[in-house]
């Protein structure tokens, strides 16, 4: 009687022993490489911090390339934004946008900006788009985004003088269209950086407007 007594505390002792040790090794993990105390501790474990890059880019920009993010306007509600090399150039928040065209220049080898401005084409005059792009200096990036409407008081001059930036659709822009664009003076071939809508009633998004249009990418230094 006494041994088989003896029998089962040796037993009962290995059972115990064998069971604590595998409830330490799954919960503490006995490795080096992960301590779940913070768990047990009743501690919250934040997630690991998302890494942003300029303007929010999804990726970083290959060495000697500018970071940019272009948005237009939404119908006449919301204004344009446009971000450079992590600079917010323009944007409702700074309160330096307006409805029609939103252009910024900005050097095309260090990445400053030059200046920026907001040109009224629904009842402005478009002599001062037309002088203000005849005036950009040469090396120079513009950054063209359009809010409500970019097109009633456009003219042949200005569409032309924008296709030399190396635009595609400054041709066909209209009434309430949605552009956004990088370009810059005598580009060799049409600029890669451009995105257009057409305002049509059978496609728009919004009661009278397309929807906004967003772009962002790396712009090589000038000529890209």
């Amino acid at each position: 009687m006494r041994e088989s007594e003896s029998v089962l505390r040796v037993l009962a002792l290995t059972f115990a022993t064998v069971t604590t040790w595998i409830v330490i090794r799954n919960y503490m993990g006995f490795s080096t490489k992960t301590i779940r105390l913070p768990r047990w501790l009743g501690w919250s474990v934040s997630s690991p911090e998302v890494m942003k890059h300029k303007c929010g880019l999804i990726k970083p920009c290959p060495a000697n390339h500018f970071a940019f993010k272009i948005g237009s306007g939404a119908a006449n509600v919301v204004g344009p934004t446009m971000c450079f090399e992590n600079h917010m150039i323009m944007s409702p928040v700074k309160n330096n946008v307006g409805r029609g065209l939103n252009i910024a220049l900005v050097n095309g080898t260090t990445g400053a900006v030059l200046s920026q401005r907001a040109f009224d084409m629904y009842s402005g005059d478009v002599k001062h788009l037309v002088k203000f792009l005849k005036e950009i200096p040469e090396g120079a990036l513009v950054l063209v985004a359009s809010y409500d409407d970019p097109g009633t008081k456009m003219n042949d001059e200005a569409r032309e003088l924008f296709t030399n930036l190396g635009s595609s659709y400054a041709k066909h822009l209209g009434f309430r269209d949605s552009w956004v664009f990088v370009g810059a003076k005598d580009l060799r071939d049409k600029s890669p950086f451009e995105q257009f809508l057409k305002n049509n009633p059978n496609t728009n998004k919004y009661e009278g407007w397309p929807e906004l249009l967003e772009m962002e990418g790396c712009v090589p230094p000038k000529p890209f």
